[in-house]
């Protein structure tokens, strides 16, 4: 497949590597009598659950800070990666322009284990069916509205910057999401700080759902966090309520796309987000908060980074991460 030239492009052409892989962190294994009601295998056993999936692709000679792209609700780290109608993903494009980038899956989500233990108790009769889990799936008729492509199924915002025509290819991505059966903060908060120790300064680029995890992971540890960047995050940290001695110094970015102020949902959230950054900085810390169009740049929705536009939101943000987190 060939890809687009787009105005913020660097390829196409090749893409040269000088390595790629994968690993897991955090993690914790569990013993349970509960795994399996299938004869073929035993309902006894050890597993290990909470741990976070990490794809990583290095250009040759990096002279950029590592990223971290943290995926957000009924979704994996496939956001970060082509878009929906073929186009280069903001994993590639990083790369491209010298940051190492690392995709992760949530803990709990995609290639990171799930435990069925819960639902396997409740069809031996072992426990209580109003103990199982509360899993989710977001519809699509529902989810148009909190992906900003228009006000409800199917209306679309004029000017909306979605790749519609290719929305059969974003609806796959959708994924069952078990964040609300999982502890606070999520395990992905404590994988987040082992992945950051060990890559000695990321930025950690945040979606949505995820966009309060960076800030958890900094209260946790700062130790290997350069800076963050939360796009469209579901929530920020409560100025009056949590401490925000952990973000001092510490580079903040809070993105928010097109037609926020139409969303009963993502006004709130933009608000509040406001609230943080003005306290934080208060307090001695270096967080900016950006919407999209007041830089003159327009229509994008929710998943911004699939955006017909997303290289040239890209580009800035790779300008933004260069003056702001500096060299690898």
């Amino acid at each position: 497949m060939s890809v687009p030239v787009h105005a913020a492009d660097p390829g196409p052409g090749p893409l040269t590597l000088s390595g790629q892989g994968s690993f897991f962190v955090g993690g914790r294994d569990i013993q349970s009598d509960t795994l399996s009601t299938l004869p073929a295998y035993a309902p006894s056993g050890t597993i290990t659950v909470d741990q976070v999936y990490v794809r990583y692709q290095i250009p040759v000679d990096p002279v950029r800070p590592p990223l971290v792209l943290i995926h957000g609700c009924c979704l994996t780290g496939k956001t970060w990666e082509t878009t929906p109608d073929g186009r280069m993903g903001w994993d590639e494009f990083f790369v491209r322009r010298g940051f190492p980038t690392y995709v992760i899956d949530q803990a709990w989500r995609g290639r990171s284990a799930i435990s069925p233990a819960q639902i396997e108790a409740v069809k031996m009769g072992k426990a209580e069916p109003d103990s199982l889990p509360p899993v989710f799936s977001a519809g699509r008729e529902p989810a148009w509205a909190i992906f900003r492509f228009g006000p409800e199924y199917p209306k679309v915002f004029p000017g909306m910057q979605f790749p519609l025509e290719a929305q059969g290819e974003f609806w796959k991505q959708m994924v069952a999401d078990w964040s609300a059966a999982l502890p606070v903060p999520n395990p992905t908060v404590p994988g987040l700080s082992e992945l950051a120790k060990r890559l000695k300064g990321a930025v950690l680029v945040s979606h949505s759902q995820s966009g309060i995890y960076p800030f958890q992971t900094a209260a946790l540890d700062r130790t290997g966090i350069r800076a963050l960047v939360a796009i469209e995050p579901a929530a920020c940290p409560d100025p009056a309520k949590d401490d925000l001695a952990p973000y001092k110094d510490l580079p903040i970015l809070v993105l928010f796309g097109d037609f926020v102020d139409a969303s009963p949902r993502w006004a709130p959230r933009l608000k509040q987000c406001r609230s943080f950054v003005a306290a934080a900085n208060a307090a001695g810390g270096r967080a900016e908060l950006i919407l999209l169009p007041e830089i003159g740049i327009h229509g994008n929705s929710h998943m911004l980074m699939q955006d017909k536009n997303s290289l040239d939101i890209a580009d800035w943000l790779a300008g933004w991460i260069e003056k702001r987190a500096g060299k690898s």
